[in-house]
């Protein structure tokens, strides 16, 4: 099996395939570290995510298996998070109070009535971010809460992005229910802890690996080569993925010191799609779509701040178009562990930007200075407590839903699930869906079983949309991530318990182009 990126998605499938007895290679570009966006870095003895990475899931299989593949190292930690908004913050999720204590009353009567005329005149023909969330919550929400967030991280407007990112990432969080629960919770009436049952933006604890989620991907590495049957090759990008012409393929990659040929019966990417059809031989018709394809990047500056502690939360969102960054990660919050000093202070400041633009191509000093500017603009510290920092860029971290990314991503499923079945995508950027980490974990798991099935016992691409419990409540919140399966027959099941595949061999070439 060859496997191209050693992210959530790709390391899933490799731990479940060598556990089944096949051989199997993982080639991943950084050099350095596995998890892909879930990594954690170190830093002088500081870690640092790129952004949070909550470990919860209403899948129980994923919940095992993370158990499985790192049992002793997870703790339970309090979540807090907060809007800040014209130098206030306001908790998320909602408390009634002082929602309407911080807006006064005139902006809050406005929101209201707002809400009221959005649900009783709503907008029939629905297409972008800003018409779904205008129907679900009011225009006068929506532009203090939703819009300059949102504009910082997609830097797109709202008008422009597709309705299918808020549907899915935002579907089930009622306002009414948000202000109902705070009311409940400041009343005494409501003491039942959000058990994870409620809409996942509601959780009010969630489990963390000790020392960042990097230690979940490290160790499932470690258990890959454990096996004997499975090699992570560091430093390797994808310069080819050519099929053989007999339903198998031949992937040849670029390292420091030489090219590797990898061949094998099936190729599971979770390689951004148009980086992927840039390398397909034959190229696909579908190439073009592909191109069309948009990623925005990030980057993270994580500053040693000479203080205890700056802020109880776990991040705060920042609503505030004075300044660059849009979300403050404390990671002395997500775990006690990831900060060595207790008398220093390590937090994450997160800028969304292109690849090549002004930020992204800032020096790393220069956008460290700016981070301590910024948190003094916002009053949480002055720039003279920072006593040094580190900056970490993240190409392609969120795959951009323009209103024709879907027709663009159709076009090319059903071009490769024609022309090579024995070729699977799974995670966020392999399948160009905003994938949680469970999301991605749950596409390489079924994508496992319908390889040693033999056949597509399981339709991945149903992942995230009948999975409808990542940020729903309601009823959405009782179903578990599943996907429709087809009936699988005793001789099936059979098979799917026996069948292994043609070890992948791996061999070292120099300056050879792959046929």
């Amino acid at each position: 099996m060859a496997i191209i990126g050693a992210g959530p998605a790709g390391l899933t499938a490799g731990y479940l395939l060598t556990k089944a007895g096949l051989s199997v290679a993982i080639i991943e570009k950084d050099e350095h570290y596995v998890g892909g966006i879930s990594r954690t870095v170190e830093h002088e003895g500081y870690r640092f995510d790129i952004g949070g990475h909550r470990f919860f899931s209403k899948s129980q299989q994923v919940v095992d298996l993370w158990n499985e593949i790192l049992p002793d190292d997870f703790i339970q930690r309090p979540r807090m998070s907060r809007i800040y908004y014209e130098g206030k913050f306001y908790s998320y999720p909602l408390r009634a109070f002082e929602a309407l204590w911080n807006l006064g009353i005139v902006r809050s009567t406005l929101c209201m009535v707002s809400f009221a005329k959005a649900k009783a005149f709503p907008n029939t023909a629905v297409k972008s971010f800003e018409d779904w969330t205008v129907n679900q919550f009011g225009h006068k929400l929506y532009s203090i809460f939703f819009k300059t967030y949102t504009e910082k991280v997609w830097g797109m407007p709202c008008d422009e992005m597709s309705a299918d990112w808020a549907a899915q990432r935002i579907k089930g969080l009622s306002l009414w229910s948000a202000v109902v629960d705070g009311l409940k919770r400041s009343l005494g009436l409501n003491k039942r802890p959000n058990d994870g049952m409620q809409t996942k933006t509601l959780l009010e604890t969630f489990r963390y690996p000790r020392l960042g989620p990097g230690m979940m991907w490290d160790a499932a590495r470690d258990k890959i080569h454990a096996t004997g049957k499975g090699e992570v090759l560091m430093g390797q990008s994808l310069k080819q993925l050519a099929s053989d012409g007999q339903g198998g393929w031949r992937m040849t990659t670029n390292g420091a010191d030489s090219e590797r040929v990898i061949t094998a019966r099936h190729a599971i990417s979770s390689a951004p799609m148009r980086e992927l059809a840039a390398r397909l031989h034959p190229l696909p018709a579908t190439s073009l779509n592909a191109k069309e394809l948009r990623y925005r990047d990030f980057l993270t500056v994580a500053l040693k701040i000479r203080s205890d502690d700056l802020f109880p939360d776990n991040w705060i969102y920042i609503h505030d178009s004075k300044v660059k960054v849009g979300r403050i990660q404390n990671f002395r919050s997500w775990s006690p562990e990831m900060v060595p000093d207790d008398s220093v202070a390590c937090v994450g400041l997160e800028y969304f930007c292109f690849e090549g633009d002004g930020l992204w191509s800032m020096a790393d000093q220069d956008l460290i200075d700016l981070a301590a500017r910024e948190l003094a603009i916002l009053g949480l510290v002055s720039a003279e407590q920072v006593i040094g920092g580190a900056v970490v860029r993240q190409e392609k971290a969120y795959p951009v839903y323009d209103e024709d990314y879907a027709a663009h991503v159709a076009a090319m499923r059903t071009e490769l699930e024609a022309a090579h079945p024995s070729l699977h995508l799974v995670g966020r950027n392999g399948m160009h869906r905003y994938n949680n980490q469970d999301h991605a974990m749950m596409t390489a798991m079924l994508t496992v079983e319908n390889i040693l099935a033999g056949e597509r016992v399981y339709d991945v691409w149903c992942v995230n949309e009948d999975a409808e419990y990542h940020e729903a409540g309601d009823e959405g919140a009782e179903r578990v991530l599943r996907t429709e399966r087809r009936a699988v027959s005793e001789d099936q099941a059979a098979a799917l318990a026996s069948v292994r595949e043609v070890p992948g061999r791996i061999s070292a070439e120099k300056s050879r182009d792959a046929a």
